[in-house]
């Protein structure tokens, strides 16, 4: 819809989904409760159910609405079961949620490139125990989106953790390493409180090292908290130099830290052009001293 008035369009429809049983199928996903992310003319997004098994799939669709493709149809395996946020999208890879689904029923964190190839399973949340409060380790139900900053992902679960109400995670793309940040505490049965909230629903936002986002139930009035939880720094990430001939030899393990180097210690370090690991640099000249940057 046009900012200066009317000229609202509807540039893709769904189609009608099929069947005589839930889910019902069809060939592009049906009930898209997420939000879009948008790149050059191509929107992403998820779609809660329909798709050819009936829960959910990832779409792609350019702005005029041509082109539709379903990048991904997902099955209530490994893969997951109805993605109810949207993506979040880095170079040509897409991100997501599914609140169900996934090993053991409880979600997933998936992965998949922009051409619907290489879908991951990321993290698939644990089982819950079988009696009240339905605890796990690292939650259950994801039904927000993910924050990406360098090679982590942070989100919630809206289930599950320690007390069953839920957790606040992370999660890193280029290797394992789920980590449950924190997980909300027991609600008093009689009157619906707690001191941190309960079941957070909704995104992160991400300001310096802390995390704020909103949790729907608990508090000391029993109606929701707005939360901050502040990261513990990130583990340095060595750099490693070797001397071999007249040449330095420099390697690092994440290769979302850029190389920069600077005539002193305490000078204007800069990013040295096209450097990834290993880094060969020719002695030569006055001294150079290096350092790692996210």
């Amino acid at each position: 819809m046009n900012t200066n008035g009317p000229s609202f369009t509807s540039p893709y429809s769904f189609t009608a989904p099929s069947g005589s049983y839930n889910p019902l199928t069809n060939s592009d996903g049906a009930t898209p409760f997420g939000g879009l992310v948008l790149s050059g003319n191509v929107l992403y997004g998820t779609a809660a159910t329909g798709g050819s098994s009936g829960y959910g799939t990832v779409f792609k669709v350019e702005t005029t609405g041509l082109g539709f493709t379903t990048l991904h149809s997902f099955t209530n395996g490994l893969d997951g079961a109805n993605p109810s946020a949207g993506l979040v999208l880095s170079g040509n890879t897409l991100y997501g949620t599914a609140a169900y689904g996934g090993r053991w029923g409880n979600g997933t964190v998936f992965a998949i490139s922009t051409t619907g190839l290489g879908f991951t399973n990321l993290h698939s949340f644990t089982a819950r125990s079988a009696s009240p409060p339905y605890f796990n380790k690292d939650g259950a139900n994801p039904s927000a989106g993910l924050i990406l900053s360098g090679a982590t992902l942070y989100g919630t679960a809206a289930y599950g953790g320690g007390s069953g109400n839920g957790t606040v995670f992370a999660i890193n793309t280029i290797g394992p390493g789920f980590t449950n940040l924190y997980s909300f505490t027991a609600i008093d049965p009689e009157i619906g409180t707690n001191s941190d909230g309960a079941n957070p629903q909704a995104g992160l936002i991400l300001s310096g090292n802390t995390l704020y986002g909103t949790a729907l139930a608990g508090g000391q009035g029993g109606s929701g908290t707005v939360f901050a939880l502040r990261l513990s720094p990130p583990n340095p990430i060595p750099l490693s130099i070797k001397s071999i001939s007249r040449a330095l030899v420099l390697t690092w393990s994440d290769p979302t830290f850029s190389l920069q180097a600077a005539p002193t210690v305490t000078g204007a370090y800069t990013n040295v052009p096209g450097a990834a690991s290993p880094y060969t640099n020719v002695i030569a000249g006055s001294r150079m001293f290096f350092r790692l940057k996210q």
